[in-house]
């Protein structure tokens, strides 16, 4: 989850920067750069786990880790 809060704070940062662009290639550029930075976070939404709820205590952990 870490990299994808980053990639949400990257896309929130871009979004102010273009906000503030002043030419129309700069303008361009950072669409492009949050356009990519949208898919990103869309892919790593997609492959995250954090839809699927296990239920295991710490002992249960430890174990399957261990096998």
């Amino acid at each position: 989850m870490t990299h994808l809060n980053a990639l949400q704070v990257r896309l929130s940062n871009e979004r102010n920067y273009l906000a503030k662009a002043k030419t129309e290639g700069e303008k361009a550029l950072r669409k492009i750069w949050i356009s990519q930075i949208e898919k990103e976070i869309a892919f790593e939404k997609s492959h995250t786990f954090s839809d699927t709820e296990v239920e295991m205590t710490d002992d249960e952990l430890l174990a399957a880790l261990t096998e």
